[in-house]
């Protein structure tokens, strides 16, 4: 194993490789350590609203490539990665993190918290149920309508739909997804992240509850020079950048 890159060495190293090598394999402990990395990324409210699907079984990731429309990345990949959403865990995902603060802080008395820490407790037995919370989308439609009405006086937090609350989970796995990215790019692996899947099969052939949804699927293996589909073309910087 080569020597771990840099950070500014791995994110210049990443490309979505669309083709890699059969002759060269992977190792699934290091392929599983980069996911430990992914769980360290940082997450809207600390709910961690991910699961990781570490695909090494053959039959599994073919199946899953043909979901995957077996485009070149998913086909040739040695393994796969699917990152899903568990939004439906919220509520569990609270519950864990107000376990957490309770010890500690020490599982002292009620009576014994500081501010900050009585914030911490509520923050998670009352605000985060106010905001996941719903029913038919019409509780986050309600919570949207009375915050843009205070809005017109203060500033106020407007992402309160229920489709709202969807896009924070995926930033959150996307973050992730990112995190094991790179960490797969710094130990000389490659990726490529797909969008374009069929998420139904492939939360079939996972047998995943109904709540969850498919943030993205991820190829790994290691590069073959025809998998890099050219040059890294970006916008010239200067017309992405805006310094106030």
């Amino acid at each position: 194993m080569e020597t771990e890159k840099t950070v500014t060495e791995a994110i210049a190293y990443r490309r979505s490789v669309r083709i890699y090598k059969q002759e060269n394999e992977i190792e699934t402990k290091l392929v599983r350590k980069c996911l430990e990395n992914a769980v360290l990324a940082p997450t809207s409210s600390n709910l961690q609203l991910w699961e990781f699907y570490h695909i090494t079984n053959k039959e599994i990731k073919k199946k899953i490539s043909k979901a995957c429309f077996d485009q070149p990345a998913a086909k040739t990949a040695k393994q796969l990665v699917v990152i899903v959403v568990r939004k439906d865990l919220w509520s569990k995902r609270a519950k864990d993190n107000l376990s957490f603060l309770r010890k500690s802080f020490g599982d002292k008395p009620v009576e014994e918290y500081d501010s900050r820490e009585k914030f911490a407790l509520s923050y998670y037995k009352k605000l985060i149920p106010s905001l996941y919370v719903e029913f038919l989308g019409i509780f986050g439609l309600i919570r949207y309508i009375v915050f843009n009405f205070i809005g017109l006086f203060k500033p106020a937090y407007r992402q309160l739909r229920k489709s709202d609350m969807r896009i924070v989970a995926h930033k959150s796995a996307a973050l992730a997804a990112q995190n094991f990215m790179i960490s797969m790019a710094a130990i000389g692996y490659d990726t490529c992240p797909m969008e374009g899947s069929d998420t139904l099969r492939i939360k079939r052939i996972l047998n995943l509850p109904h709540g969850t949804e498919i943030n993205m699927v991820i190829a790994c293996g290691i590069r073959d020079p025809k998998g890099v589909y050219g040059p890294r073309y970006r916008i010239p910087f200067h017309e992405v950048y805006k310094e106030i």
